[in-house]
Formats: C-alpha cells, structure tokens, sequence
C-alpha cells in the first residue's frame, strides 16, 4: 500500500483510554504467558497484605481461561470520583496511571507504582468481573474488552467487618503466543508471595488434569525466607544454617539470607522488591554482592589470608552463593513495566551499606565459617586467572592503523581486555590516567556523534569518529564476524548529566544499528559515573542522581549530625581527578557496569527509533508528554541490562 503524499496535523493520532495497551501490549505485560496479567492483580492484593489489610489471597485458575483472584483487604473504593464522575472501581479499571500508590498516605510499600497494572488486564481480557465488599454491601460490576457493561450496582449484603476485592477474567488469547497461564510459573510465584509475607495465606485452585493434583494448594510461612532457604541447605553449604538478616531504615527494608553451596546441587538465586519477583535482578542484588564482598576482603585482610598481588571480585565471592533477597522500598524505580529488574540507586546504596556491616559483624563472629568462604572465594579467583591465560588478544597485523587518540592496552587477553569510549581529549585525559594500563584502553571520541540511525552500513564510516570507533575495536559496520575483535568489554563512558545520556544514547544507536553482533555476543557495556561526591569528615561518597544525593544527605546528617556534608556537583568526566574517575567508573573493585542486552528486538527497535528518526517526531512528542518526568529511567527500557 503507497504512503499517503499529505502528512499534515490531521495525521497525528492521540491513543486515548486503554487503546495504547491493546495497540502495543508488549509494552505493558509479558505476552509469552497471561500469567504477569495475574501477576498484577495478586501484586494489589499483596500490597494490601503488606500494608496489613489482608491475611488471605485465593486463586482460581479454570480451564476455559478464566482467572480469578480474591483476596481480605480494604477493598476497592466505590464512591465517586469528585473530578472524574465514576467510581473509584471504574477509574482503577480503565484509566491508565490512576492508582493511590503515588502517594505514601495508603501504602508504605507498594509493588504497584504505575497505575497501569490492573487496567492493563482489563484492556486485555475479553471480559472482567469485578465484586467488592464494602460498607456492608456486595458490589459487581461487568467489562467487556476494557469497556464497562454494566455500572457499578449493589447485588447483595456482608457483615459491616466484611471486606475485599474479586477479580474474575479471562484473557484475550490474541495478544499472547500462548493461550494459557502456566501454572508451574504461577505456583512458584504464589508460593514465593507466602514465603515473603509471613502469616499471610495464599491459596491456589486449578482444574483436573492440569498440572497433577487437581486439590487446591495452600501456602503459608512463619519462618520466612531464612526457613525457605534452609530447606535446601546440606552438609556442603557453609554456612549450614543461612547467614540471614533483616533491616528497615529510612524508607527502605531488607531481609536476606545467604549461604555457600560448594558441592553440586543447583543454586536458589530469587531476589524481589516489594514481594514482586525481580528476575533480572537490579540494583537492590548488586548491592547486596557488593556489601558482603567489602567484608569478605576486609576479613581476608584482617587474618592475611589472601596471597600477595591477588585481587578478589564480587564474581569470585558471589559463586556458588544461594540467597533469597527482600526489598522493600517506597518509591522503587523498575526497568520496564513487568519490573524484572530493579533501577533504584538509593535502594541498592542501603542494602550496600547494611550488608556490609551485617556480615562483617557475622564473620567475626564465626571465623571458622568465614575462613571456609573465603578460601573458597580465593579459589575462584586462582581459577579466573588461571582461565584468563588461556586466550590470547588478537592484534592487527595488517590493514589500516589504529587511530592515534587510541591509548591501548598490553595484555592480549581478549577476555580481560576492555576499551572505554569518552567524550573529548579532557575526558580523555582523566580516562587514561585512571586507567590500568594492562588490560584497559582508552579512545577520547571528537565531539558529539553523529545520530547514525537512519544512515546506511555504508556510510557511516564518512564519520571519522565512527571510523575510529570502527578501526579501535576491530569490527566493521553491519558485520557478524567476530574474529579480529579486539576487546572483550567495550565500555561507553559518558558524563552523569544529560548531555552525557544523549550521547551514550547516540553511541548505543550506533551499536544497535550497525554493530548489533557485539550485543548479541555480550560485548557492550555502560560505566555509570556519579554526579556528585559527598565529603563528611574524613569520608567521602558519591550519589549517581539528584534523588540519591538527597537520599544519602539524609542519612549521612542523621548517622552525624556535628560534620556538615560537602557536596561537590561534578560538571563532566574533565573534572574529575585520574583518582576519582579510577575509584568511581573504572575499577573492577568499585565501578557500576552494566552490560547491554536486547530482550524484546521488536520493542526495543522500536523505542530506538521513536527516539531518534526524524520521521517519528510526532510520537516522540506523545511520548515525551506522557514520560517526559520519567525519561532517564524510560530511556533502554526496552534493553535488558545487566550488572557486571
């Protein structure tokens, strides 16, 4: 079909109502399986079981498709809107980013953050039923494909101390590569919700047939994560009963337990946030492996256990490690809306610092056990050396020169190798005196890249930055082969403001467009430097964002209220000292470096491009109008990251 010659005003469309859902679904759920359309509604009732609200969740899943979810708590409000003229019920159910979970008045911690969950299942259900007890009264009302039947009507009475919510629905198979929940995924996520949230019951009922034992199941724990974990514990787990803790400070709480499987038996790694499982992990499981790492060093250290020029990684410590991670956080930052993976940096901080102390505390305490982990953890490391020796760097032997600006490395261990791609000779500088210069180079780029989105393969090298960027890494544009790479880690390491995101998102264009192999092989990476470092007394920190600043302003002053916090706002990577950028953005020990990886093509391609073709000026305005408040957590969404 031609393209119509008129493009005018007349051609912008505005998706109103649950439209952008049904348009673009995987945008909102995970359309392999209805089970996160599940997933959403039970995330409410559990929010009112964390608020302490509700003791009971039960599950209905039938095999005709129909879902159903009913839990005890408050129930959802039936009274009319003052702004909007429908009832609460109906603005829950059919307006996106309508919800009380913005403000922390109903909820101290909530997985539901959106607004948009419970209407996404909604939009994408051929028929929901809704029944509330409140005020004494049953109330039901009926949706056919996202749009109200019938209104909000009394059908019958309860005791006035009767309250809830039930959901029915069935989901509309068009928008799913398969037509039924899977319930062994379900299950595990039910039985997780009641491992999390001590006394409080969940039940799950499923037809004949599936799934073996047709009898409803029932889960309830009053030991918590520590009694889960120890269920898988033996003889070869050190510590034998889990290394477990739990902490609740400033907004944020934690609750984990940890133990070391040295045999063979598979490892339990489930970490979530706000009893919602975080599958991809985030910043809450990285702080987490930072802060037992920092005390596992200082105990190795402190006893001489570790032989001389061997440096442990959070890799070394973190292997072989089974652990259950709760977080609770009341204004969590997720990474998409089926929040796999958590971006909070405040929260990540907290449980950094906690868990620091908590098992320096711990290893003290039990120094025999401490020795067996960390002997294990040396182990690891002599083995990761060891394993490095093995591949060696290829280097050009012929072809063109390598750019002049590019400060390469000596090792010829690809695996070990990483090449850091900055901005401007100033960046530069400070890059490559904070460098090691055994396995780590630097290429200072000139000035702003070229947006290379809409160019053709063929062109791009016009760009001497690109051809620079080309000849550094040993790949040309649009190819897969991988055999004159020259570095295993190609690392984007652009400032921490603005200006820095809208160049690392050019350079990750450029990658996704024309060097996709180097993605799809593992090869691409993010350094995040802080904006700002933090002095009190004799120490320092660093915070990432303006949030994280105020965050950790506040607990500094209330750990010491008679040092004054300096605060330092770093204007680039230029201003920072070879030391600062070494300890903040480069260090193995030290650095956050996320790694690059497309979950969805399909959805990534096409944020990309509503980011960057000029064609799609129009939808980029929409977009901007409605996550314009949201845009740096928005921004790789659709890329899956991953923590180094």
């Amino acid at each position: 079909m031609p393209l119509e010659q008129n493009y005018s005003a007349l051609s912008i469309q505005v998706l109103g109502g649950l439209d952008p859902v049904r348009r673009r679904p995987g945008m909102y759920t995970d359309t392999a399986y209805p089970n996160h359309l599940v997933q959403e509604v039970v995330d409410n009732s559990v929010d009112e079981a964390l608020a302490g609200f509700a003791t009971h969740i039960h599950v209905a899943v039938h095999e005709d498709g129909l879902v159903e979810v009913e839990d005890d708590g408050r129930g959802m409000p039936v009274d009319i809107h003052p702004d909007h003229d429908i009832s609460g019920v109906e603005l829950i159910l059919t307006r996106l980013h309508a919800g009380s979970k913005f403000s922390n008045r109903h909820y101290e911690f909530a997985g539901g953050l959106h607004g948009v969950g419970v209407s996404v299942v909604n939009a994408l259900s051929n028929s929901l039923e809704t029944r509330v007890k409140r005020n004494g009264k049953i109330y039901r009302q009926l949706y056919e494909n996202g749009y109200p039947s019938t209104t909000l009507e009394v059908v019958g009475k309860v005791n006035k101390r009767e309250t809830g919510t039930y959901i029915a629905f069935r989901p509309n198979t068009e928008h799913f590569e398969h037509d039924r929940v899977n319930l062994a995924r379900l299950k595990h996520i039910l039985k997780a919700k009641a491992i999390l949230c001590p006394g409080l019951t969940v039940t799950l009922a499923q037809p004949k047939g599936m799934l073996g034992d047709p009898s409803p199941e029932t889960w309830k724990f009053e030991e918590g994560i520590d009694g889960y974990l120890r269920q898988f514990s033996n003889e070869e787990c050190v510590p034998s009963e889990p290394f477990s803790h739990q902490s609740q400070k400033n907004g944020h709480a934690v609750d984990w337990a940890v133990t070391w499987n040295l045999g063979e038996d598979d490892l339990i790694t489930e970490s979530y946030v706000n009893l919602i499982p975080t599958r991809q992990g985030g910043t809450h499981v990285l702080g987490l492996r930072s802060g037992l790492t920092d005390a596992l060093r200082e105990f190795c250290e402190f006893h001489n256990l570790l032989p001389r020029n061997l440096k442990l990684t959070p890799e070394d410590v973190w292997d072989r490690c089974s652990y259950v991670l709760s977080a609770k956080t009341k204004e969590p930052q997720f990474s998409g809306q089926t929040k796999e993976r958590l971006s909070s940096r405040d929260c990540g901080t907290y449980i950094n610092g906690t868990a620091k102390d908590a098992f320096s505390i711990w290893l003290s305490e039990n120094p025999d056990y401490g020795k067996q982990i960390a002997e294990n953890t040396i182990a690891n490391a002599q083995h990761r050396i060891q394993s490095s020796k093995k591949t060696k760097r290829k280097k050009i032997a012929s072809g063109p020169a390598l750019p002049g600006k590019l400060a390469d490395c000596s090792t010829q261990d690809i695996d070990q190798s990483e090449l850091f791609l900055v901005e401007g000779d100033s960046a530069g500088g400070s890059a490559k005196q904070a460098r090691d210069r055994e396995f780590q180079a630097v290429l200072p780029l000139r000035g702003k890249i070229k947006n290379t989105w809409e160019m053709a393969s063929s062109e791009i090298l016009d760009s001497q930055t690109v051809r620079d960027i080309s000849l550094a890494i040993g790949v040309e544009p649009d190819s897969k082969d991988l055999s004159k790479l020259r570095y295993g880690k190609i690392c984007i390491l652009a400032d921490a403001d603005s200006d820095g995101s809208h160049i690392a998102t050019l350079l990750c264009a450029l990658f996704f467009r024309h060097f996709k192999a180097l993605i799809d092989h593992n090869h691409l990476f993010i350094a995040l430097p802080p904006l700002y470092r933090i002095d009190i007394g004799k120490n320092k920190h660093y915070a990432m964002n303006d949030k994280e600043r105020d965050s950790l302003l506040n607990q500094l002053t209330q750990e010491n209220s008679r040092s004054r916090p300096i605060v330092q706002r770093f204007k680039g990577l230029g201003e920072m000292t070879p030391l600062q950028l070494r300890e903040t953005s480069m260090s193995v020990e030290t650095r956050h470096l996320h790694k690059l990886m497309i979950d969805e093509f399909a959805q990534t391609h096409d944020i990309m491009d509503k980011l960057l073709a000029k064609k799609r000026a129009p939808d980029r305005k929409v977009w901007l109008t409605e996550y314009g408040d949201q845009v740096i957590s928005k921004m790789f969404d659709q890329a899956e990251v991953h923590s180094d």
